[in-house]
């Protein structure tokens, strides 16, 4: 029997059993922990934006050209769009379960570059971004002015300079998401139309003229080779590129006429630095505020994610100005650090329950220790198995240990009491004992096991 082979040879068993222990006690300090099993498919976004354009218009000359193009990528499950009013366009490929996500992100990006030229020119000046989309949050927490001392458009953009980059370069965080979003400042050109008209001007003429006069370049080098022989000196010419005040907005000409006449976009049009969209805001108990929501990369330790977030914000919160102030509103690291509490409680609760009751009815304290020598071993062990089978250590595989605990106790005192019983009632020896116990209810016990397992085996088979 298999089991005689173990038996005779204890210290092999001991040998064993001590791999078996070392193997999952380093596998779990190893093993990634998240709330939930990684059962979502992966997803590729795809966004841009157009400005001054209306859904339909989005749907016509960039969400078509775009879909079309990345239609029937490999591996692709299905895609959903939205062209909101606001002139942003947002496309979400789904894959199958197991893509891989970085060779997903590149069959995409190279889909959308093949539609890049059919884009109309504004959405191209734009940019088109194409991300790894994570759906596992870690952390939620809110920048806000208690005193409203700052306005949102200050906040958000305090958020996007001095703390998204930060949080981003944190191992296993995959992505730093800032709402609202498209509150960067911008400058904001308020045209009269009747003034525009009173000049003979046009819209277009306006954002021509300051595309042609906001740009930056390079004026270039004087006296560089090849030069005259007695030329001494090299100078570069440097020139304002960029404009970056209202007053250089104002300043730009827009038409020149005869006699020396010059119209400037001020005398057409009212220039403000505001944000570049007001459709969206986030407030926090009635006070101005932005919401920073942290993703977790797959395959990384939510733990140690959520820990290293808050350190950092605790850190960066030491340079906040006066009258700014962060506040965490969800962390996962809760409900992940509240499963493995009731795991660990559950396994002291069955060391002392096995315990009392092998002591109680056996009323001998070396088969007390067999059971509670088991319970550790089998499920330090099943640990290793995790590892090697890509599970994660998350709710619904502690509850499977949780479960786990109760088959292994059952068996191991069904085996100890038979083994007592032999012991008591036919005067054999230990080894004797063991060697006929386990041959008269070796296949009792695996049935057993098996019954139990039938029992969780259609979830198994459930859809989704």
């Amino acid at each position: 029997m298999f089991s005689t082979f173990f038996i005779d040879r204890p210290i092999l068993a001991s040998v064993i059993s001590i791999l078996i222990v070392i193997a999952g006690g380093i596998s779990i300090f190893t093993l990634p922990i998240a709330q939930y099993p990684d059962i979502t498919p992966p997803t590729v976004m795809v966004s841009t934006n157009y400005p001054g354009a209306d859904p339909k218009v989005l749907a016509d000359t960039v969400a078509a050209p775009i879909e079309q193009q990345v239609n029937g990528v490999e591996g692709m499950l299905y895609m959903s769009s939205n062209c909101n009013r606001d002139g942003s366009y947002n496309l979400t490929i789904t894959f199958n379960l197991g893509t891989d996500i970085d060779m997903a992100q590149v069959l995409v990006q190279n889909r959308v570059n093949i539609a890049q030229p059919r884009l109309p020119e504004e959405v191209k000046r734009q940019g088109i971004i194409v991300n790894k989309q994570s759906t596992n949050f870690v952390t939620i927490g809110n920048l806000y002015s208690p005193d409203k001392r700052f306005d949102n458009l200050y906040i958000v953009n305090y958020a996007t300079l001095n703390i998204k980059d930060v949080l981003s370069r944190i191992p296993g965080v995959g992505s730093v998401t800032i709402f609202p979003a498209n509150k960067d400042y911008s400058m904001r050109i308020w045209l009269d139309p009747e003034k525009l008209q009173a000049r003979g001007l046009t819209t277009n003429d306006v954002v021509s003229a300051m595309q042609e006069q906001n740009v930056q370049v390079a004026a270039g080098q004087i006296g560089q080779s090849p030069a005259q022989a007695n030329q001494t000196f090299q100078y570069t010419i440097t020139t304002l590129g960029r404009l970056s005040d209202v007053e250089q907005f104002e300043n730009i000409i827009v038409k020149t006429a005869q006699g020396g006449r010059i119209t400037r976009v001020k005398d057409v049009a009212r220039v403000e630095l505001g944000s570049q969209t007001y459709d969206t805001t986030s407030y926090m108990n009635g006070a101005p505020s932005c919401t920073i929501l942290v993703y977790q990369l797959p395959g990384s330790n939510a733990l140690d994610v959520a820990e290293q977030v808050n350190k950092t914000m605790a850190q960066l919160k030491k340079d906040f100005p006066e009258g700014l102030d962060y506040k965490l509103n969800y962390d996962v690291s809760d409900f992940v650090k509240s499963s493995l509490d009731e795991v660990i409680i559950t396994l002291v609760e069955a060391f002392i329950l096995v315990a009392l009751v092998v002591f109680v009815f056996l009323q001998n304290f070396r088969a007390m220790l067999v059971p509670i020598t088991t319970i550790p071993v089998s499920l330090i062990g099943a640990f290793a198995i995790m590892q090697m089978m890509g599970f994660s250590i998350n709710t619904l595989t502690m509850f499977g240990l949780v479960l786990a605990i109760g088959i292994t106790v059952d068996d191991a005192i069904v085996v100890v009491e038979a083994i007592q019983r032999k012991i008591d009632e036919e005067h054999l020896s230990p080894r004797d004992a063991a060697i006929e116990a386990m041959r008269e209810i070796t296949g009792p016990v695996i049935g057993i096991t098996l019954v139990l397992m039938a029992v969780f085996l259609p979830t198994a088979f459930l859809p989704g």
